[in-house]
């Protein structure tokens, strides 16, 4: 399976990236001799901040706050033993920022050069070289980017080296770009057709150069790359020359003049263009406009309340359209996440992936982990109206009490919500605000009663509600519940409080499933089988001691673990195998995406989506 950024890459046009992280940050009060990575667990909010600059500025590529990231140039400022809480940090904070902004935008982890010579001029073996950029590289994958940029290599042996340590741990994307000087040679003095020669061979997405000179300079030598072969170039060039105004820094380039080149560096052929030193989102929101970039499907309009809607739409007094599915044939269903922000782009996006793929229904998540989001009940009407696939809202008890939960959904019927999973909802002390305090005025097995007492016309007081609402409920099983008696126990009333359908935690121990399958037997009602792809050995430890209601086999882990960059395709085999084992015992699947990687997801839905 093709990774979407490579898929983006190819059908075109050019992808325009960010600018430069550290003149924003000196902008905003960081000395030019502060360790700038630092500032990812300092001044947090301030990268955030940064990222989502550029991204409202047009950047369809962002990159972290870790250029200089590794223990090597950490070392400098006594932080070499913080390397790794630095690098997923960054990655973190320019997801988080991604979220927030709602756009789907690319999180490219930057790595930088180590600031140390190879030998034979210097000390470092290439082992070593591969050992520094490998534990900032793992660092970044379990940070959760979507490529690696190797950037400003000025030696062309070291940006080797470290493309060896990505490839023996990922098949991410990778983009390596050199820096060029006046004579447009490397600081160890490669000319661009050396360095297209030797990158063509070393397992690399994209060829590139940035930094050092300005962007004439870059447009010859990206000029250059693209004639001697290089199939997919990028250029990011600094913003001119630096010069010292007063006490401050500057970099004369104009936004236009970059714009200007930026243009004539896609008319060259150049795949990715953006800028480095001194570029600010400024000069990229010019850009933006000279190149007028439109990646296909990346950019979604939000249809605003007077705008016509073509998706189609039941009317509000339709039945669950779920429901006449159940039990017909295999239903499949893929979890999404609501955006941290007001933007709904990439929860949309992901949707429309999904209906394309020939999924049933798509679940939107009620503030998983008690992490603010957009609202469910927002979120999941924008995806019925605007995308037109049938939704399954997560409802929990832990933020309302029991007039709100009855408003909320009342109100939810009315604009076309048909399908509830009923859940009591994670403890505030688990997400952003952990001192809040929680409702639980009732419990998930208490809301399935009360959405039943809906249906019939009244609320809990016995009150009519005028037209009886007509929600299908389904109700969550744990098969991996610590305390498996106590979780089948409740699932028993579940059921008898009046749960339609059922959907499971993940499921990685077939055997497991089928002894809880069995313990609760017969059950009346269908059951889709939780599957969540694993990414990475890391991912897997994350999940399996982290995750509530996850837990994964010794033979799952031991698997992830031998996967090593092979983890997504593993993963992937993993769940299909899985789905093989147990499809038969249920309804469905319900799949759970990890990262926002709704691809993945829709490429697994189109592979197992079969008549039960």
């Amino acid at each position: 399976m093709q990774h979407p950024f490579v898929t983006r890459l190819e059908a075109g046009p050019a992808i325009l990236a960010d600018g430069a992280m550290g003149t924003q940050l000196y902008a905003r009060g960081v000395a030019l001799d502060d360790c700038f990575d630092l500032q990812n667990l300092e001044r947090p909010a301030v990268v955030e901040e940064i990222h989502r600059d550029y991204i409202s500025a047009g950047a369809e590529l962002i990159e972290t706050n870790t250029f200089g990231a590794n223990r090597m140039k950490l070392a400098a400022f006594g932080l070499e033993d913080r390397t790794r809480e630095i690098n997923q940090r960054g990655a973190r904070l320019a997801r988080h920022a991604r979220e927030v902004a709602g756009q789907p935008v690319f999180v490219a982890g930057s790595v930088g050069p180590m600031g140390r010579p190879l030998q034979p001029f210097g000390s470092m073996t290439a082992r070593a070289t591969r050992e520094v950029f490998g534990e900032q590289i793992d660092a970044l994958l379990e940070g959760g980017i979507d490529l690696l940029l190797l950037e400003t290599f000025g030696d062309l042996n070291e940006l080797i080296e470290a493309v060896r340590a990505a490839r023996e741990l990922t098949d991410l994307p990778i983009a390596a770009a050199m820096t060029f000087g006046e004579d447009l040679r490397t600081p160890t003095g490669h000319d661009p057709e050396t360095v297209a020669q030797a990158l063509a061979t070393a397992d690399v997405n994209v060829i590139g150069a940035n930094c050092s000179v300005g962007p004439n300079g870059i447009l010859a030598v990206a000029e250059r790359l693209l004639a001697a072969g290089a199939r997919k170039v990028s250029a990011m060039p600094n913003a001119g020359w630096p010069a010292q105004v007063g006490e401050r820094v500057m970099y004369l380039s104009s936004p236009h003049y970059m714009a200007e080149h930026a243009r004539r560096m896609v008319d060259l052929g150049v795949s990715i263009v953006g800028g480095c030193c001194g570029t600010t989102p400024v000069h990229i929101r010019v850009m933006k406009g000279a190149l007028e970039l439109s990646a296909p499907g990346a950019r979604i309009e939000v249809v605003t309340a007077d705008a016509e809607v073509e998706a189609p739409q039941p009317a509000p007094t339709d039945a669950s359209l779920l429901a006449g599915k159940l039990g017909s044939r295999r239903v499949v269903s893929v979890e999404i996440r609501p955006p941290r922000g007001a933007n709904p782009a990439k929860a949309l996006e992901g949707a429309r992936v999904l209906k394309e793929a020939g999924v049933d229904a798509v679940n939107v998540l009620d503030s998983a982990m008690s992490r603010v989001r957009m609202s469910a009940l927002a979120t999941a009407v924008l995806i019925r109206r605007q995308v037109g696939v049938e939704t399954i809202l997560h409802f929990t008890t832990r933020d309302r009490n029991l007039m709100a939960i009855q408003s909320d959904l009342i109100g939810g019927h009315a604009l076309g919500v048909r399908n509830v999973l009923a859940l009591t909802g994670d403890p505030p002390s688990m997400g952003d605000y952990a001192h809040s305090k929680a409702v639980y005025d009732v419990d998930s097995i208490g809301l399935i009663r009360i959405i039943k007492q809906l249906n019939e016309g009244k609320d809990i007081a016995g009150n009519s509600i005028g037209t009886p609402t007509r929600f299908m409920v389904g109700c969550a099983l744990n098969p991996t519940a610590e305390d498996l008696e106590y979780e089948l126990g409740r699932f028993r009333e579940k059921l008898v409080a009046g749960a339609d359908f059922v959907m499971t935690q993940p499921v990685y121990d077939s055997a497991l499933f089928q002894r809880v399958l069995d313990a609760v037997s017969p059950v009346d009602v269908p059951i889709l089988m939780g599957v969540l792809p694993l990414q990475s050995f890391q991912h897997a430890l994350f999940l399996h001691n982290e995750l509530p209601g996850v837990k994964l086999t010794g033979e799952a882990l031991g698997r992830m673990e031998e996967a090593g960059p092979d983890g997504v395709r593993v993963g992937l085999e993993m769940a299909r195998h899985m789905i093989e084992q147990c499809g038969p015992l249920t309804a469905g699947v319900y799949i759970m995406p990890s990262f926002g990687r709704y691809e993945a997801a829709a490429q697994l839905v189109v592979d197992i989506l079969e008549p039960v």
